[in-house]
């Protein structure tokens, strides 16, 4: 391109030789050594021929020459180092995927009589993973879930998810109570963390009973949505310190109990979705946004809720987001059947 518009320059009128030296300049930015050396001995060609239709001077047509040479050995350099970067970070990516997916393990989009989705973004542009957590497991006692904010950022914040996470996995699947999981947490980070770090978190549990169970520490409160689609938040009954902090606050957490029949749905986030501003320095508004989007399928919804807060925020989030939900569909797993009103829709 850059040849080209000296070729019409000196066509116009004039002698531009010094541009040509902007081609394989701006060649290395997207091509390997071999199109920076292609573009450069145009260029070289280009300006020999001419230099020699306008009379230059060999003095000066060889110093032109000689700069077009040096600049097009730098940019195939340049081009060598920036392909070098590439595939280190292509590595670094890849490695941080891996860590992703054993981190936050992909969730099946039913598990038993539940329906789930789940979106995660982490604010850094190159990031994977970051310091919001969730998980979903199966256990003999029912379903259980927890979704968490770790203080801090970077490598030591995901070190902290992976020991949230860890113990909550094997926890979760072997203790009978609730409140026995989030004592585990609690004991194996009082013996981790720093004595400024904590973790917010909400974990939940459907027993086979048929109830929900919570247990909220120091987290932004659940969204309870009805069949109906009626939206209320979940505010702990018994607030209790972030996990973590239990020794400096001597408060320890309670279990709470709520209904939670065939077609209801709760909503679990972390305070990325809810600290989200907007250019006016707004904040989303989660609790009237969410009914212009619930549906009976939680990935239509997370997918439609999540669009809009990236709408809200201008394209991008300054603060990690997770959003896990989940549904429950009748008894024997099938979705309930809609009404008149909805099958007319």
């Amino acid at each position: 391109m850059v040849i080209a518009v000296v070729a019409f320059l000196d066509v116009a009128g004039g002698v531009w030789l010094p541009l040509l030296a902007a081609g394989p300049a701006l060649a290395a930015a997207t091509n390997g050594p071999r199109g920076v050396l292609g573009v450069g001995l145009l260029a070289a060609a280009m300006g020999a021929t001419l230099g020699n239709e306008h009379g230059v001077p060999a003095g000066e047509m060889a110093a032109v020459l000689s700069a077009l040479l040096a600049v097009t050995a730098a940019s195939g350099l340049a081009s060598v180092l920036r392909g070098r970067r590439e595939r280190v970070l292509a590595a670094v990516r890849s490695v941080a995927e891996a860590a992703q997916h054993a981190l936050l393990q992909p969730i099946p989009e039913t598990v038993g009589p539940f329906q789930v989705a789940v979106r995660y973004s982490a604010a850094a542009a190159e990031a994977r993973i970051g310091g919001d957590l969730y998980a979903l497991v199966p256990t003999p006692y029912g379903v259980r879930l927890i979704v968490g904010d770790v203080r801090g950022k970077g490598l030591p914040a995901v070190g902290t998810v992976a020991l949230v996470l860890g113990v909550f996995r094997e926890a979760a699947y072997d203790e009978p109570d609730l409140l026995a999981v989030v004592d585990r947490i609690e004991r194996s980070l009082s013996r981790n963390l720093g004595p400024d770090d904590f973790v917010t978190a909400v974990i939940a549990g459907c027993p086979p009973s048929g109830h929900l169970e919570i247990v909220n520490c120091g987290h932004a409160p659940p969204l309870l949505i009805s069949a109906a689609g009626d939206v209320r938040p979940v505010e702990p009954a018994h607030p209790a310190p972030p996990l973590g902090l239990r020794a400096l606050s001597g408060q320890a957490p309670r279990l709470q109990h709520l209904s939670f029949t065939a077609g209801d749905q709760l909503l679990l986030y972390t305070d990325g979705v809810t600290e989200a501003r907007d250019h006016a320095r707004a904040f989303y508004p989660l609790v009237e946004g969410l009914p212009r989007h619930v549906s009976d399928d939680p990935v239509r919804t997370l997918t439609a809720l999540h669009d809009e807060l990236l709408a809200h925020v201008g394209g991008r989030l300054h603060d990690d987001a997770a959003l896990l939900l989940l549904r429950r569909q009748t008894a024997d797993g099938t979705a309930p059947v809609p009404s008149q009103a909805e099958a007319a829709l």
